[in-house]
């Protein structure tokens, strides 16, 4: 029983399961589900979205197999039999343990790589919170003396544009930006 891979997000397509597209060419393409299949007809790049597994590995939240550890070796298709030797599977076995330790613990680093930046950043805003649950009372005090003084502003507003009882619109003011950044008043025209 052999598991392939998906060609567009790289999940396992087990047999019987998902759909095998093959090109004029002869090429072969398996996909897990009909999105993957659909995706690849659009000819989108698997790396430029977020759920496929190169686009988790182009975005740093997913380990990239190493090629020092030439797992493809392990995986590779091989048509010609060979013939059983006692040392060379003993020899064969002992290498893949020692290469899925080196995995494991290349993945434990990657992880913890990846969640000590989590947690930095976690950390930082828990700072931020004490320093502002710290400074609240200042904060109220400069929102409440806005508040205040949007209110005078206003109140001066208006009694401004009242002309005997009758509100009068407000005019704009033409400006005019002169060439060494200051700004000229224009005369209004009714």
């Amino acid at each position: 029983m052999r598991i392939e891979t998906c060609h567009f997000c790289s999940r396992p397509v087990y047999p019987s399961k998902g759909i095998q597209m093959v090109r004029l060419d002869g090429k072969a393409f398996r996909f897990c589900r009909s999105k993957c299949h659909a995706n690849f007809k659009l000819k989108r790049q698997p790396r430029k979205l977020k759920w496929t597994k190169a686009g988790r590995a182009a975005s740093g939240k997913e380990m990239i197999v190493d090629s020092s550890l030439v797992l493809s070796q392990f995986a590779k298709k091989r048509n010609v039999p060979v013939k059983y030797d006692r040392n060379l599977v003993a020899a064969t076995v002992q290498a893949m343990e020692r290469v899925e330790e080196i995995r494991a613990r290349r993945e434990r680093a990657f992880t913890k790589r990846r969640l000590a930046g989590k947690l930095a950043r976690e950390r930082k805003r828990e700072e931020d919170r004490k320093v502002v649950a710290e400074g609240e009372h200042l904060i109220r005090k400069e929102l409440r003396e806005r508040e205040e003084g949007r209110s005078l502003a206003e109140e001066g507003v208006k009694v401004a544009n009242r002309v005997h009882g009758e509100e009068r619109l407000r005019q704009k003011k033409k400006t005019r930006l002169l060439v060494d950044g200051t700004t000229q008043d224009e005369m209004d025209v009714d």
